[in-house]
C-alpha cells in the first residue's frame, strides 16, 4: 500500500508573510498563486482578499499589489470583462470601448500610485521639502494660499503591458520607474520594464501589423538578450546584472532625494 501523503499542520498552514496573499474561502484549489491563471482569483473574489493585496475593486477592473513588485509602488489593475481578461493585451486593447475604460482607470490609478509614492518618499525629497515642513507643523500653513504642490510624483509614474504576458490573464503594470525591489533578481526582469517589450497604454490601439508582435516576435527581437542600460543615467553595464543592481541602489539613493 502506498504511504499517505503528510498532512499539513495547523500551523505550517498559516505563513505570516504570505498567509494574506491566499483567499479567505478554504474552497479555493491548492497552489492557485503557481500557475499562468493564478490571477483569476483576484478577479473572481476580491472581497476575499485583505485591502493589503486588493487596493479596490469595481464592477470592471480589480487593481492589487504586484506580489513580486520590482519597484518601490507597483501596482496591477485586472480587467473583469469576460470577453477580455483572457485575450492577449495586445488584442484586447483593439477594443476602442474597452480601451477607453483601461485608459480612464490607469490615469486614477497612476494618481494614486503617485500618491503612494509621495507618501513613502516624500520626506527624502529637496522638491518636497517645504511642504513636507507644513505638514510636520514647522511652517505656518496659515501663511501659504495653500499647501506647497513639491515634487511632481505623477511624472515618475509608468504604466504598461508586456508583449509576452507572464500571466494568462490580461494585465497592467503601473509602477514607479525607481527599478528598486528585492524582487528585482535577473536581467529580464529589468529589460521586461525597460526596453519596447513594455507598451504603454498611450500607444494603443497599435498598428494591425504590430498586434501579431505579442506572439512571441518580441523575444525573438532580443529585448530580453539587449544590454542593460540604467533608466536614469543611461549607462550601459552590458550583461552585468550584479554591476547594474548595485548602481541601481545609488541611483535610488540620489533620485528621491530630487
Amino acid at each position: 500500500m502506498a504511504p499517505q501523503p503528510k498532512q499539513p499542520s495547523p500551523q505550517s498552514s498559516s505563513l505570516p508573510t504570505s498567509s494574506a496573499l491566499k483567499p479567505r474561502s478554504s474552497s479555493r484549489p491548492p497552489h492557485a498563486f503557481k500557475n499562468r491563471m493564478a490571477l483569476g482569483a483576484y478577479i473572481d473574489a476580491p472581497e476575499s482578499f485583505p485591502p493589503s493585496v486588493v487596493i479596490y475593486h469595481n464592477a470592471d477592473f480589480v487593481v492589487i499589489h504586484d506580489r513580486f513588485p520590482k519597484a518601490t509602488v507597483h501596482i496591477l489593475l485586472l480587467p473583469r470583462s469576460p470577453q477580455h481578461r483572457l485575450l492577449h493585451p495586445f488584442e484586447a486593447l483593439q477594443d476602442v470601448e474597452f480601451l477607453g475604460k483601461v485608459r480612464a482607470e490607469t490615469e486614477r490609478l497612476k494618481v494614486l500610485a503617485a500618491g503612494e509614492l509621495q507618501r513613502r518618499l516624500g520626506r527624502f525629497s529637496r522638491a518636497d521639502a517645504r511642504r513636507e515642513a507644513v505638514l510636520n507643523g514647522e511652517e505656518e500653513e496659515a501663511d501659504l494660499p495653500q499647501l506647497p504642490r513639491g515634487r511632481n510624483w505623477l511624472a515618475e509614474i509608468r504604466c504598461g503591458v508586456h508583449a509576452v504576458p507572464s500571466m494568462g490573464h490580461m494585465h497592467v503594470h503601473v509602477f514607479s520607474r525607481d527599478m528598486h525591489s528585492p524582487c528585482m533578481k535577473h536581467r529580464k526582469h529589468y529589460n521586461s520594464f525597460n526596453t519596447p517589450f513594455l507598451v504603454d497604454i498611450a500607444d494603443f490601439p497599435l498598428a494591425r501589423e504590430d498586434v501579431g508582435r505579442g506572439r512571441g516576435d518580441a523575444r525573438e527581437q532580443g529585448f530580453m538578450k539587449r544590454d542593460l542600460v540604467c533608466w536614469r543615467c543611461g549607462r550601459n553595464f552590458g550583461n552585468r546584472f550584479k554591476e547594474l543592481k548595485g548602481h541601481l541602489e545609488d541611483e535610488f539613493e540620489q533620485w528621491k532625494r530630487e
